[in-house]
């Protein structure tokens, strides 16, 4: 059986390692085996928080929705269902921007959603 070097494939591996460990302080980007811990970690983090990303943004729009709701007389729950009960569909991301660029908009959708 052939002797197999693998100097070749271990430093094509460091330095696809180490290119994403470039901009970390100290060692973490200066030496393999701390870069390789932390470009895990950060992997782990960034798949974490991509889920996280979309629960705050929801938490965000559905804030924005409740304020804009008690300035027109309601709340966001009875907002939600009198839109609902009128057939209205339009999603939390869309009514916080409504929120925010048209109020007018906004109330008129309001109003719909308590004569519902």
């Amino acid at each position: 059986m052939p002797r197999v070097k693998r100097g070749v494939t271990s430093h094509r591996r460091h330095k696809k390692v180490l290119k994403l460990a470039k901009g970390y302080v100290g060692s973490k980007s200066k030496l393999f085996r701390v870069a390789n811990q932390q470009v895990m970690k950060s992997g782990a983090y960034a798949y974490a928080h991509r889920k996280l990303k979309k629960r705050e943004f929801r938490q965000l729009w559905i804030a924005r929705i409740n304020a804009a709701a008690r300035e027109n007389g309601t709340t966001y729950s009875r907002m939600i269902y009198g839109l609902k009960l009128a057939g209205v569909d339009v999603n939390r991301k869309m009514l916080a921007e409504l929120a925010i660029s048209d109020p007018q908009g906004f109330s008129q959708l309001a109003e719909v959603a308590k004569k519902s």
